[in-house]
């Protein structure tokens, strides 16, 4: 274990064993109805996650990254997520599955949906590696999600504390005085 971490709340084991019932309910959803899909994920935080998912998905696709800034080098979500990039896919009458990292707020996800939303897609789906539902500011659900998360600050797995720890396999949290430090 990372010796900034406080305690870990994910083994790497319990994310890979999530991630192919996810990519199983993913499969059964589109088998029969779609020749391809275009996910997009969202960067930087879900490109592990993504990464582990698409390995499991069997339905043909295409990938597409946008990126979305909400922490910055805070433990607390921005007020208003700026999406700093484009996408080089064509969404129109395509079938859309939007991946993140985390459903926090629901600030990020609800933007990123009603900018991919006004480009028509024929469906547009989503899909999340963590939910915690205790600190959602809207309405927000997403249609597929790894784990449900109590409010704590976590790192790992793609996730990151000022750009350090995505490279942990696992999931934690940090120990107050990492985040508490003034650089």
């Amino acid at each position: 274990m990372n010796s900034d971490l406080e305690k870990i709340i994910l083994s790497a084991e319990q994310i890979s064993s999530r991630i192919q019932e996810i990519a199983e309910d993913i499969n059964r959803h589109y088998q029969d109805t779609v020749r391809e899909i275009i996910l997009i994920t969202l960067l930087d935080g879900a490109i592990v996650f993504t990464a582990d998912l698409i390995r499991h998905i069997s339905v043909p696709l295409r990938l597409d990254c946008i990126r979305v800034s909400s922490y910055g080098n805070s433990t607390n979500p921005e007020t208003a997520p700026r999406i700093l990039g484009t996408l080089k896919s064509e969404v129109q009458d395509k079938h859309v599955l939007l991946v993140d990292d985390i459903l926090d707020t629901g600030n990020t996800m609800k933007k990123v949906f009603a900018e991919v939303s006004s480009k028509c897609p024929a469906s547009l789906k989503t899909c999340v590696f963590l939910d915690k539902p205790e600190r959602r500011e809207n309405n927000f659900q997403a249609d597929w999600s790894g784990f449900n998360i109590p409010d704590e600050f976590v790192v790992g797995y793609g996730l990151d504390y000022a750009g350090r720890y995505r490279e942990l396999p696992y999931l934690g949290t940090l120990k107050p005085a990492i985040y508490s430090q003034t650089s």
